[in-house]
């Protein structure tokens, strides 16, 4: 009975750690790079696994696009102090954002700077971190 259940499991496993690997991949940012967006935010979604901001933003021809910034999930954004109301619609704020490769609107959240001049970060160790990477 044991010699099924030990078959299915080597048969499943990998592909749900492919999943995972994949879910996580950061390959379609430049995260060398880093641009600053000024603009108004249109929506700001706190979800799992990622939570996302809408942000419009007026080129210098007075174009206005949208642009969508991906972030990571609540459960990790509030050790860097956010909250579901961090953001709402008709703030205007700056986005720092690592962009997409291949030169599309959206990218990747480094931080924001609020209407009232407070900065969250949304990568990197959070604030009071001891750097110990087990401890995250």
């Amino acid at each position: 009975m044991k010699l099924p259940l030990v078959v299915a499991s080597a048969l499943l496993l990998p592909g749900l750690t492919a999943q995972a690997v994949a879910h996580h991949s950061y390959n379609a940012f430049d995260m060398a790079k880093t641009v600053a967006l000024v603009g108004t935010v249109k929506e700001f979604h706190w979800t799992n696994p990622h939570s996302w901001i809408l942000l419009e933003v007026v080129d210098a021809a007075g174009t206005r696009q949208a642009v969508s910034i991906e972030s990571n999930g609540p459960g990790y954004l509030v050790r860097y102090g956010w909250k579901r109301e961090s953001l709402r619609p008709g703030d205007k704020i700056t986005a720092r954002m690592h962009p997409l490769r291949d030169g599309s609107s959206g990218g990747s959240l480094v931080s924001v700077v609020l209407p009232d001049g407070r900065e969250l970060q949304a990568e990197g160790l959070p604030p009071g971190h001891n750097g110990n990477v087990a401890g995250r």
